[in-house]
């Protein structure tokens, strides 16, 4: 996409946008750096959604339009063994420093050789942390979220998507992949408490607000 400003409607060709909130990365990337911090001084943001629908392309927009915010990938703390069974690994060697404050430090995963590289990378606790992966805004990380962000393509259309990107040699991966996400999601899904929703536009993303965001602003229900 050529433009970030968003014209488009979801899941229409009608390019008014005139379903829900339409606004660039900039608007969205001032409304994140005003939010309390979650986890100690960082400000974490988790993108979620199905395997290829965009997440790894608007994170990395959006840690633009914040200044150079850092990326977490969970795709380094994941392994062909535990596909979703990183959750301690978050929370020690990251969440839990970020917490004090002090920087993070973790040795990401080599999908290639199959094993974790010799060599750490760091992660500082600045401002605004972007977290991203399928499953990063579970129940377990959920309490250390400033906000939780849902890429809204269904996931055969995702998984679809993903499928055309890394070609027929990937096809058996995929095929576990499909089944070990519908488990996890069945188990602990993430869209229900999303406080945004982000889907492709014409000519750029369009944001909606999410389940979670919307039971905020109901009203309480009325008593006789």
């Amino acid at each position: 996409m050529d433009s970030l400003e968003p014209t488009g409607t979801p899941g229409t060709d009608d390019p008014t946008g005139t379903t829900g909130t339409t606004a660039g990365l900039d608007a969205l990337a001032r409304r994140l750096r005003a939010l309390p911090p979650s986890c100690g001084p960082v400000r974490l943001i988790a993108v979620d959604g199905h395997a290829g629908s965009g997440k790894t392309t608007f994170t990395g927009r959006l840690a633009a339009a914040l200044g150079g915010a850092p990326v977490l990938h969970t795709d380094d703390l994941a392994t062909h063994d535990e596909l979703f069974g990183w959750a301690g690994r978050l929370r020690h060697q990251i969440l839990d420093p970020l917490a004090r404050g002090a920087t993070a430090r973790y040795a990401p995963y080599d999908w290639v050789a199959r094993r974790f590289a010799a060599g750490e990378r760091e992660l500082a606790p600045a401002p605004v942390v972007l977290l991203e992966g399928v499953g990063c805004g579970r129940r377990a990380v959920r309490p250390s979220l400033a906000r939780l962000l849902w890429m809204d393509l269904p996931g055969h259309l995702a998984w679809r998507r993903g499928e055309r990107r890394d070609g027929p040699e990937q096809s058996a991966f995929w095929d576990g992949w499909r089944h070990a996400e519908r488990l996890h999601f069945t188990a602990d899904p993430s869209r229900p408490f999303a406080d945004t929703l982000v889907t492709e536009g014409r000519e750029g993303y369009v944001l909606l607000p999410g389940p979670a965001e919307v039971d905020r602003n109901e009203p309480p229900p009325h008593s006789a």
